[in-house]
């Protein structure tokens, strides 16, 4: 029988993915790694594998916990237009939370990547295009449904809506308050076309609060 780990995993895990948000990737080692974990680097490699290998569970681990309230939103409400609302409210919520760094890590962790984490970049590029799909996704629904009108241009709608989360995460990494990205995210609905989804209601009182997985 293998000797047991003597470290809680998961606890590892939030540390090593609060050092990747708080320095992007290229500038987190191996040592602060090791540091922030409470571990020694062959503990680290056998229980995580390499840097790239502990990055990836990292970004999965932050897509269920911190990064999980647009893609809820996403599914949850009824609606695009809910939907939008409420993931940019939540946003100015959680991306502002002092309980972990600011603004998104799936937007800055590789941000200053070098040639040698290019696939590292790609790999984040990749699933910010797919939540954009989400976003555009939601809106031909409302196209479909009649609550937008039919020329509506759902792509160029949807990027504008991923444009406000990066800026967003930008701003709240630069020190911006939550109260000041409310007021953002309440702006951005603004250009929201008008249409039948004018007429959905007030946001849901849990677009007040950062949501997060059980």
């Amino acid at each position: 029988m293998g000797r047991q780990r003597e470290f809680d995993r998961d606890a590892a895990l939030e540390s090593a993915l609060r050092e990747f948000w708080r320095h992007g990737y290229e500038a987190t080692s191996i040592a602060s790694l090791t540091a922030a974990m409470g571990i020694r680097p062959p503990s680290l490699y056998a229980a995580f594998g390499d840097k790239r290998r502990l990055f990836d569970e990292v970004v999965e681990r932050y897509q269920r916990t911190h990064g999980a309230f647009t893609s809820r939103a996403l599914r949850e409400e009824t609606t695009g237009r809910a939907a939008v609302a409420r993931f940019l409210r939540q946003a100015a919520a959680e991306y502002t939370d002092p309980s972990h760094p600011p603004g998104c890590m799936v937007i800055s962790a590789a941000v200053n990547c070098g040639p040698g984490s290019a696939e590292v970049e790609e790999s984040l590029r990749r699933l910010r295009e797919a939540g954009k799909a989400a976003i555009a996704e939601r809106i031909a629904g409302d196209v479909a449904a009649g609550r937008l009108p039919s020329d509506t241009d759902v792509d160029a709608l949807a990027t504008f809506y991923a444009c406000v989360l990066q800026g967003m995460s930008t701003q709240a990494r630069d020190g911006v308050g939550r109260e000041d990205l409310e007021r953002v995210a309440d702006l951005a609905m603004l250009p929201w076309p008008a249409g039948d989804g004018d007429r959905d209601g007030p946001v849901p009182d849990d677009a007040e609060r950062p949501g997060r997985a059980d």
